[in-house]
């Protein structure tokens, strides 16, 4: 037998998964990329306007903070708005938050947030932290983990919830840390899943919520770790959530839609692949129907002013709705 004279294949390594916020923010582009010029850019004018002189954003009321300043930099990302002044001014406002002390979903804020700017407008705001800081930052996250391989709201915090567990998760991919027991993690999440088919917040709860039901698929999604069995319990408690409004609620003990549960009742069919049981054109008359003419959207029909989180979530169900389209062309 002759030796083969044939280069030996060799298969090119596999680029690292996006993390999972990241991932949205692209799909969320996509959708946002197939709206109208004038809605664009009536939102777009209306995020940039809520910024405030020392670069972030805030809510209905108060200083600048870390989470709303998030979720005006995620909506600019996703309307391609998010560089030039506006990031330079952004990242002067979270270099000044490096060090604080700050609750985890701030923490989150910023981490995101620097992250958008990096890629958006190659702005480095972490470019002075310490070369251990990832490192530092994930061993001090482990703090609020606990027992039932959950984690904590809080430092003191004895209960473990489902939607900061998705949020630990999340922050962990950010910056490129893995995930301590995800076997165990996976477990707790699980075991919040109660017969109606959606997922609570914390243990003793028994009544589902829309929003906790999205952040246990989200986080078993960003885990790469979705069990098939629990699919269909999921879709049929979400495809309940639908009301006579058109949008979804957050629990069954709440008669009227939101925007929030909206989105994430729609992201979350979206991802299961699900959307058909749910009328689809009601979501968006009813989104729509959120809509403000000088930018931004309502939280729900009983809503009287806007922010730039509800902005947010306005945007990214347009954006979903219009990726479903697409798919459906």
């Amino acid at each position: 037998m002759t030796e083969s004279t044939e280069p030996e294949q060799t298969s090119a390594p596999q680029a690292a998964p996006l993390p999972y916020l990241e991932r949205l923010t692209v799909r969320l582009a996509t959708g946002v990329a197939q709206l109208d010029e004038r809605t664009r850019q009536r939102h777009a004018q209306f995020l940039l306007a809520a910024q405030r002189d020392d670069g972030g954003f805030a809510g209905r009321e108060g200083p600048s903070d870390l989470y709303y300043t998030g979720f005006a930099l995620r909506s600019l990302a996703i309307l391609g708005q998010l560089d030039g002044p506006v990031a330079q001014r952004a990242a002067t406002f979270l270099a000044k938050q490096l060090h604080a002390q700050v609750p985890i979903i701030d923490f989150l804020s910023l981490v995101y947030s620097g992250r958008l700017l990096e890629l958006a407008a190659g702005v480095d705001v972490f470019a002075d932290a310490a070369s251990e800081w990832r490192r530092n930052v994930a061993g001090a996250l482990e703090r609020f983990r606990r027992a039932d391989g959950g984690y904590a709201k809080a430092d003191e915090g004895q209960s473990s919830s489902t939607y900061y567990s998705f949020l630990m998760v999340l922050c962990l991919q950010l910056i490129g840390q893995p995930v301590v027991e995800p076997d165990k993690l996976l477990g707790f999440v699980r075991g919040r899943q109660r017969l109606d088919g959606g997922f609570v917040e914390l243990g003793p709860m028994q009544r589902s919520g829309t929003n906790p039901t999205a952040a246990a698929v989200g986080l078993q999604l960003a885990l790469g770790a979705l069990e098939p069995s629990m699919r269909n319990c999921v879709i049929d408690f979400l495809a309940e959530m639908q009301t006579d409004e058109g949008g979804l609620r957050a629990n069954t003990r709440i008669p009227i839609a939101d925007l929030l549960s909206t989105f994430t009742g729609l992201l979350t069919l979206v991802d299961l692949q699900a959307t058909e049981t749910i009328d689809l054109a009601e979501v968006a008359r009813y989104v729509q129907s959120l809509e403000v003419e000088t930018g931004g959207f309502l939280g729900a029909e009983w809503d009287s002013g806007t922010d730039v989180e509800y902005a947010f979530y306005g945007l990214g169900a347009l954006a979903l709705l219009k990726t479903l389209d697409a798919n459906a062309g």
